[in-house]
């Protein structure tokens, strides 16, 4: 569901796996791999999800920063 009531985005199983294999891809050829780590700092929806599981996908350890901090509390919880 989106932030407005009543909004919503209806993802399928396979579209979410084309869209984590293809984001899983991309971070590869952006030279993230194994062991690394990735901040995810997007609203909540279907693109935040598959980020996550393109992350885990590829071994990269990941943490989810959602929009409302502080530029300071962001940067704390980035080193975290």
């Amino acid at each position: 569901e989106k932030d407005e009531p009543g909004e919503e985005v209806r993802v399928t199983y396979r579209e979410l796996l084309e869209l984590t294999c293809r984001l899983g891809n991309t971070l590869k050829r952006q030279g993230v791999k194994r062991g690394d780590r990735v901040t995810i700092y997007m609203p909540p929806c279907p693109l935040a999800v598959a980020s996550m599981l393109a992350c885990a996908r590829i071994g990269a350890v990941h943490a989810v920063v959602f929009a409302g901090f502080s530029a300071e509390a962001l940067a704390d919880r980035i080193r975290d």
